[in-house]
């Protein structure tokens, strides 16, 4: 193994379209071979989430490449433990002296980069129980979907030495929507966008979907939302009160049905997505599916 190639081609696997379509891609040998795929935990994930990364795991074992999950614990328990150092989310507050501001975003580091690079530590050989100094030399290309149009969060400081990071989606060039036109074509069309169930990065359309189509999951956001408030909440560290929405407003009576100068613009820029999408529906009911019949697996309809 030359000094430039990696030890080991890990996948950080959200379980949403861009991270599917890079496992999937792997899958079918349009990318080269991936040793893993680590999905983080936080516990709080939507129920669809957890379904769609099922379906995807029984794909990946069947062309031997394992999914590992790994967690730090439950975030929406331990941000309501009591006396429990907690690790903060986004939240928008409202201060005593009634100016806004926003909370530090700690989550994402906290439940997924830590567990991931722990694992990915361990893989390396790094020495048990605490997993914390990998070989010398030793280190892993590590796979992020980012895609095009997110091409503002790639950033080229390298925080550990074991790990190289490469944005596979950004070098084919392909966007979100790339990606959901790929997927479609394979027969996967319910692929859900990865995010806690509270995160205050919802914008009203997702909020909108949770409690138009996951009551449950909605009940939960608003009874979270509701506690973030509650005498000694945050172990009384928090100036101030902490909503879920933007607006400072508790989520249960929030303006969510306000649709925003920023989803208009979406909304706007699918219409040629959506006749592209249309095109390709004709074609697939026209030409069957692209990828043909191939005695060692069938990719028509939908995934088992």
């Amino acid at each position: 193994m030359s000094s430039s190639e990696p030890n080991l081609r890990i996948l950080s696997l959200g379980a949403g379209v861009q991270s599917t379509t890079l496992l999937l891609m792997a899958v079918e040998g349009a990318l080269p071979k991936l040793d893993y795929a680590i999905f983080a935990d936080t516990g709080w994930e939507p129920r669809a989430v957890y379904d769609h990364l099922d379906k995807v795991t029984v794909v990946a074992e069947q062309a031997e490449l394992p999914i590992l999950r790994v967690s730090k614990g439950n975030l929406r328990a331990d941000m309501l433990a009591s006396g429990k150092k907690f690790a903060s989310i986004p939240y928008f507050i409202r201060s005593s002296d009634n100016t806004k501001g926003i909370g530090r975003r700690q989550c994402t580091s906290e439940y997924k980069l830590v567990p991931i690079q722990r694992k990915v530590r361990e893989l390396l050989g790094a020495t048990p129980p605490d997993f914390r100094r990998v070989p010398r030399g030793r280190f892993a290309e590590q796979w992020i979907g980012f895609s095009v149009d997110e091409i503002e969060r790639v950033s080229d400081h390298r925080p550990v030495s074991y790990i190289v990071k490469r944005y596979p989606l950004i070098e084919l060039g392909m966007n979100r929507q790339d990606c959901m036109r790929w997927l479609k074509s394979r027969g996967w069309t319910s692929v859900e966008k990865s995010a806690c169930i509270g995160c205050p990065y919802h914008g009203n359309r997702m909020w909108r979907n949770l409690r138009d189509n996951q009551p449950e999951e909605w009940r939960d956001a608003i009874e979270f939302d509701a506690a973030l408030r509650r005498p000694g909440a945050q172990n009384g560290q928090l100036r101030g009160e902490a909503f879920l929405h933007r607006s400072l407003l508790p989520l249960s009576v929030a303006p969510i049905d306000r649709v925003t100068s920023a989803e208009w613009k979406t909304r706007q820029g699918n219409i040629l997505d959506a006749i592209a999408d249309a095109e390709l529906e004709e074609r697939l009911k026209e030409e069957g599916d692209p990828d043909g019949c191939s005695p060692y697996g069938c990719r028509s309809g939908m995934p088992v």
